[in-house]
């Protein structure tokens, strides 16, 4: 199967689940930009690029208002294209000053919409990974109750 009807075949699973979310991981550089574009323009939708928009909205902020505000703006820049979300450029949620868990905030928004995002890292045993160890924005996910399609094994 190719990687864009697994894709596709994926997201239909995503449909009836809790989180309804689907990663499309991948390191620098395997494709999932091309992916995500090629789908929206499928589905008349837009990509979010949430480093872009996340950027314009935290700069005015305090540290501090950064880390309070920040699952609430990401909330709202994702308003605009509900009820399916196409987000890219995601390593903003990784920043270690912001405080945040990027999985959390991306499934907290697949509740109410279904989400493909890109994720830059890779599958390891049974751990979703960003970052390298020792990375000062390494984070490790149990793969339980996760929908990924990995490009590294493209």
């Amino acid at each position: 199967m190719q990687i864009k009807e697994k894709i596709i075949e994926t997201l239909k699973t995503a449909e009836g689940l809790y989180y309804r979310l689907l990663l499309l991981v991948g390191e620098a550089n395997s494709g999932k930009t091309l992916y995500l574009r090629e789908l929206a323009n499928e589905r008349n939708l837009e990509v979010i690029n949430i480093n872009l928009a996340l950027s314009k909205e935290l700069l005015e902020l305090s540290a501090k208002q950064r880390t309070l505000v920040l699952p609430e703006l990401l909330t709202q820049i994702t308003e605009v294209s509900k009820p399916f979300l196409i987000l890219d450029n995601l390593e903003i949620l990784f920043d270690k000053h912001l405080q945040q868990d990027a999985l959390k905030l991306i499934q907290g928004l697949s509740r109410n919409s279904t989400v493909l995002a890109s994720w830059n890292g890779k599958i390891s045993g049974d751990k979703l990974i960003y970052a390298e160890p020792g990375h000062p924005e390494y984070q490790s996910y149990e793969l339980k109750d996760l929908l990924i399609v990995d490009l590294n094994k493209a």
